[in-house]
C-alpha cells in the first residue's frame, strides 16, 4: 500500500521540530533547547553512535538521571536504528552487569557522576561494552554528522526495559515501535497535553520509558522540565517558575509533595494535573490532593504494558461529587486506555468474573501496548500470556460500571487462619487516620494463625499516634482479624520509582 508508513515515536520529534521548531522543548538546569535544537542534537547523536560502530539492531544502554542526555537518547538511539536499554540508576554494579550481559549491550551512555558505577558494571558484564560519559558525549555529538535510520518494520524492537527483579533475575521486556507510538498518543490524549503544557519529570525516565511521556510530551509540543531527583522544595520551585501543568509518579511521590511546606493551599495557575500509578493510591491521598486544588488521574500498568494500559477515566459528573466520594471513585484502576482492549478480571477457569464489585479474579490485559515478549526467555513469555491475555499478577474486582479495582497483589494477600486479608484494604484504612502519611501492611509468620498482618507506618510531620491507637482505628472499621497485630514506625523503603518495597518489609517481618 503506497500510503503506508511504519509507526515510530521518533517521528513525533521530527514533526515537532517542523511545527514547533522555535518553541522551548527542554529545560535542564541552565540548559534550554528548542524543538529544532533538540532534533538536531538527536540526529547528531545517531550519527555519533554509528561512528562508534553501532549498527541497526545493536543494543545501546543509557544510565542517567532525568536530564537532556537521557531524553536525547530516547530519540537518538532508535534514530540510529539501535535498540535502547534504559537502566535503573539505583541498581548495584552486579545487577547492572547482568542486564548489560543479558541484553547484549555494546555501548553504554552515562552521566559523569555515575562513572564509577558504569565502569564497574561494564567490567563485570562478560562482554566488551564501550563507555561514553557525558563529558565525552557532548564533543561527540557536536562533531558528528546527522543521521536518521528510517524504520521499516514497526514491530521491530525499540527498547528492552528490565523489570525490578524483586523475586529473582530481572526480565527484559521488549517494546516495539508501534506499541510505543500508540501508547504515547493515549497518554497525550488522556492527560490533555498541548503546546501550553509543561511536564515536570518527577517520574524516572528510565522506568518504562517514563510511561511513554518522553514521546507524549514531544508530540504535543509541550515543555520537558527536568528534575534529576525528587526533592519537594525543588519540585514546587520548578512547578511555579515554569508553570508546570503535568507530572507523574507513584502515590508516595504525591504524598511527599503534599506534605511539603511549599505545597499550595489552593489551586495553582495553571492548574496542576498529577498522574498517579505504580501502586493503588488511597482515597485519603486523593482527597488531600483534590483539597489542594490538584487534579488526579489514576493510571495502572506494568513494565510489560508500556506503563499505563489502564486509566480511571474521569466522568463529567465526578468533580461535582463530595470529595470523599470522588476520591473513592478515582482510586479504582479503571478501564483500558484508548489503544488497549477491554480490561478483564478472570477467574481460575479463564472466564470473566461477575461485575459485582465482590468476586475476585486476576487482571488480564491485551492490546497494542503489551510487550512483544521477554528477551531471551520464551518460557516466561509463554507463561505470562498462555491464552493471549497477559496475566498481571494483580487480584481485582469489576464494578457494575465496568471499572476494575485492585484488591491486592496475589503475592501480597495475607492468609490468616484460613481467612484472606487484602493488604491494600488495611493500608487504606490506616491512611484514613489523619496522623498517617504512609503505610504498608505485610504478612508475618505466626505459629497459630499461619500468618498475621503487621503494619509499617510513617507519621505525618508533627503528628502523634501510638500503636494501640492505630490498631483500634482499623478494628473500628474492619473485621477485627484484619487489624495489624503490630505497628512499626519509621521511613519505608522504596524503589527508584517511589514504590514501597514490600519484599524488604516482608523480610524484616519474618526476621
Amino acid at each position: 500500500m503506497l500510503s503506508y508508513e511504519p509507526l515510530t515515536p521518533t517521528g513525533f520529534l521530527e514533526r515537532s521540530a517542523t511545527v514547533f521548531g522555535h518553541r522551548l522543548a527542554v529545560v535542564d538546569g541552565g540548559l534550554e533547547l528548542t524543538y529544532a535544537e533538540l532534533w538536531e542534537r538527536v540526529q547528531r547523536l545517531a550519527g555519533a553512535l554509528a561512528a562508534a560502530g553501532v549498527r541497526p539492531g545493536d543494543r545501546v544502554a543509557v544510565l542517567g538521571a532525568n536530564g537532556h542526555l537521557l531524553l536525547e537518547a530516547t530519540f537518538g538511539v532508535p534514530a540510529a536504528g539501535a535498540v535502547m536499554v534504559p537502566m535503573n540508576i539505583r541498581l548495584s554494579a552486579a545487577e547492572l552487569a547482568y542486564i548489560l550481559g543479558h541484553a547484549e549491550v555494546s555501548v553504554l551512555l552515562h552521566d559523569d557522576d555515575l562513572t564509577g558505577l558504569a565502569t564497574a558494571a561494564a567490567g563485570a558484564a562478560g562482554r566488551p561494552v564501550r563507555l561514553i560519559p557525558a563529558a565525552e558525549y557532548e564533543p561527540l555529538v557536536a562533531a558528528a554528522d546527522p543521521l536518521l535510520v528510517r524504520v521499516e518494520d514497526e514491530l521491530a524492537p525499540l527498547s528492552i526495559n528490565y523489570t525490578s527483579g524483586t523475586t529473582g533475575r530481572p526480565k527484559g521486556v521488549v517494546y516495539h515501535h508501534r506499541g510505543a507510538y500508540l501508547q504515547s498518543l493515549a497518554m497525550a490524549l488522556h492527560t490533555r497535553l498541548d503546546t501550553a503544557g509543561a511536564y515536570l519529570w518527577t517520574l524516572p525516565m528510565f522506568h518504562c520509558h517514563g510511561w511513554c511521556f518522553p514521546w507524549a510530551v514531544t508530540l504535543a509540543g509541550a515543555r520537558h522540565v527536568c528534575l534529576p531527583k525528587v526533592e519537594p522544595a525543588a519540585a514546587w520551585r520548578l512547578i511555579r517558575a515554569h508553570r508546570v501543568t503535568h507530572l507523574c509518579g507513584a502515590p508516595t511521590v504525591l504524598t511527599a509533595l503534599l506534605a511539603s511546606e511549599h505545597a499550595p493551599q489552593a489551586a495553582l495557575e495553571p492548574r496542576l494535573l498529577a498522574c498517579v500509578g505504580g501502586a493503588p493510591p488511597s482515597p485519603a491521598l486523593l482527597g488531600r490532593a483534590l483539597r489542594a486544588g490538584i487534579d488526579v488521574i489514576h493510571l495502572y500498568g506494568l513494565t510489560e504494558t508500556y506503563g499505563p494500559a489502564v486509566i480511571c477515566q474521569p466522568q463529567p459528573e465526578w468533580p461535582g461529587l463530595p470529595v470523599e466520594e470522588s476520591a473513592t471513585l478515582t482510586a479504582r484502576q479503571g478501564v483500558g486506555n484508548v489503544v488497549a482492549q477491554r480490561v478483564r478480571v478472570v477467574g481460575g477457569d479463564g472466564r470473566d468474573v461477575p461485575a459485582d464489585a465482590v468476586t475476585v479474579g486476576e487482571i488480564a490485559i491485551r492490546g497494542n501496548n503489551v510487550m512483544t515478549g521477554y528477551h531471551r526467555d520464551p518460557d516466561a513469555t509463554a507463561t505470562a500470556a498462555h491464552d493471549g491475555w497477559f496475566r498481571t499478577g494483580d487480584l481485582g474486582v469489576v464494578h457494575p460500571d465496568g471499572y476494575a479495582r485492585i484488591v491486592d497483589r496475589a503475592k501480597d494477600v495475607i492468609i490468616s487462619g484460613g481467612e484472606n486479608i487484602a493488604s491494600v484494604e488495611v493500608e487504606n484504612t490506616l491512611l484514613s487516620h489523619p496522623g498517617v502519611q504512609e503505610a504498608a501492611v505485610v504478612a508475618r509468620p505466626d505459629p497459630h494463625w499461619g500468618e498475621v498482618p503487621v503494619a509499617y507506618v510513617t507519621l505525618a510531620a508533627a503528628a502523634r499516634a501510638t500503636e494501640a491507637q492505630l490498631i483500634e482505628h482499623v478494628r473500628a472499621r474492619l473485621a477485627h482479624f484484619k487489624a495489624p497485630k503490630a505497628v512499626i514506625f519509621g521511613e519505608l523503603p522504596k524503589t527508584s520509582t517511589g514504590k514501597i518495597q514490600k519484599n524488604v518489609l516482608r523480610q524484616r517481618a519474618s526476621g
